[in-house]
């Protein structure tokens, strides 16, 4: 498997402390990427690794994995490294260990490999197909269609919307979106817009006064809270 890089963290991927695997490349191109080094199939330092040696990396870790943590696969897109990545979240369970994945949700193999996680986090960029493409690369199509037959299997979901000013800071037409849905097995999480990846892109970066006010998160709460839809924050 081909990780960029590695390392503890606690609560932000997942319950507890966890053991967090980036995975190289991805096929989303946000504009506001904060690893935009991972987009690509390869990194100079991105390495390459055995299922058995991640396997027994994670088995020695097991002491770290307190407050219920595990393991958690994020990117880039860790679902594009499909066959690899769902042989050893097999392997990760049948050692008792808890495994999670984050995700951008468009992968054709997503219920698939939600079946051998615990914890399955996904990121919803922006309701409308057209402003998603434009800012991301590609539609939403295949997103929506994961996300609504998640909801309908009732299995636990935890989605994350990425506010940025001026290009999806209106909660309306992501509530009328998700209100036409059974939300009762999902929680939502509003990140504020950050440039934390900016001196990273060797592209123009294009975003523009992109930040939000904690006003505007407080709007996407209270408007999710009022249509029944549970709001956490990690």
């Amino acid at each position: 498997m081909l990780i960029l890089q590695k390392g503890f963290n606690y609560s932000q991927d997942g319950p507890g402390n966890r053991l967090v695997y980036h995975l190289q490349g991805c096929n989303f191109r946000c504009k506001w990427c904060s690893n935009p080094e991972s987009m690509n199939g390869e990194d100079k330092n991105a390495k390459n690794y055995t299922v058995e040696e991640l396997l027994s990396e994670a088995k020695r870790s097991r002491m770290m994995f307190f407050d219920g943590g595990g393991v958690t696969f994020t990117g880039g897109e860790c679902t594009l490294q499909y066959k690899e990545l769902t042989e050893l979240l097999k392997k990760l369970r049948a050692e008792g260990i808890n495994t999670a994945i984050e995700t951008n949700a468009s992968s054709p193999y997503l219920l698939k490999i939600a079946e051998n996680i615990d914890y399955l986090i996904a990121d919803f960029k922006h309701y409308d197909t057209d402003i998603h493409k434009k800012w991301i690369g590609v539609g939403n199509e295949a997103v929506k269609a994961n996300l609504e037959k998640i909801f309908a299997s009732g299995r636990q979901i935890h989605i994350r919307i990425p506010v940025i000013k001026n290009i999806n800071d209106n909660p309306q037409g992501f509530v009328d979106y998700f209100k036409s849905f059974d939300t009762s097995s999902a929680v939502f999480e509003f990140l504020s817009y950050h440039e934390f990846g900016k001196d990273k892109w060797t592209e123009d970066y294009e975003i523009e006064d992109g930040f939000v006010s904690d006003e505007t998160i407080e709007k996407f709460i209270k408007l999710f809270k009022q249509n029944g839809m549970k709001v956490t924050k990690t």
